[in-house]
């Protein structure tokens, strides 16, 4: 995988998407039976706590595998194969991943960490502000599209929140309200500014101007 980009944050962001949805979240699965939703972890992303209170996941540059007693095993992150031995997948599972070398990068993946915890805090903090009729969901970082994201709003004013960490059209990571009802004007001068899909996107600087953003968002929905 090392020839998908010169970028260092398109590379990591890839490569990190990959250990998620061949690796992490499969592990989930092994475990739960059917859950394959990821959360935020320090330093990263992982599973949310195992039956057996365990959990794994990655910070920085390291795949990181938490005992229920908080014990913990680190290794560095090679290629998906050694990935998958390390956490625990099955080995016929294991086997069948490739073993090319995943390339992560320190800084790249701490640009990555911190966009999700910032849009887990404005995500905690939309949630605490919605009314009961807005039927917030759990925050999950799906590994399909590898966003942090969350539905809110009643029937007919519902869309999804979240955070991204870059994709075909962002190279950065990015805030993002997807209507689930396309709104009737939409382009870059107006607030439903998104590039690649129907809806509004900012910058992930800032969790308090992320949270603005998504209230801005729910007002114009409602």
């Amino acid at each position: 995988m090392a020839n998908m980009s010169d970028d260092p944050l398109v590379t990591t962001r890839r490569s990190l998407h990959a250990l998620a949805e061949r690796v992490i979240s499969p592990l989930r699965v092994q475990a739960t039976g059917n859950e394959i939703a990821l959360r935020v972890r320090p330093g990263g992303f992982g599973t949310p706590d195992l039956p057996d209170g365990s959990w794994v996941g990655t910070s920085g540059t390291d795949l990181v595998r938490s005992a229920a007693d908080g014990g913990e095993a680190r290794a560095a992150i090679t290629s998906l194969r050694s990935a998958a031995q390390f956490v625990g997948l099955a080995d016929e599972v294991a086997a069948a991943l490739p073993d090319a070398r995943l390339e992560v990068h320190a800084g790249a993946a701490l640009v990555l960490a911190d966009a999700w915890a910032r849009g887990e805090e404005a995500l905690e903090t939309l949630i605490a502000g919605a009314a009961t009729r807005d039927q917030p969901s759990e925050i999950h970082l799906w590994p399909e599209h590898f966003d942090l994201a969350i539905e809110l709003g009643a029937e007919g004013e519902r869309g999804t929140y979240g955070i991204s960490p870059g994709d075909a059209e962002h190279e950065e990571p990015y805030a993002y309200v997807a209507p689930w009802t396309a709104p009737a004007e939409t382009g870059p001068s107006t607030f439903w500014n998104a590039v690649g899909f129907t809806g509004a996107e900012r910058p992930a600087d800032d969790p308090d101007e992320i949270a603005a953003f998504f209230r801005a968002a729910a007002r114009l929905l409602a």
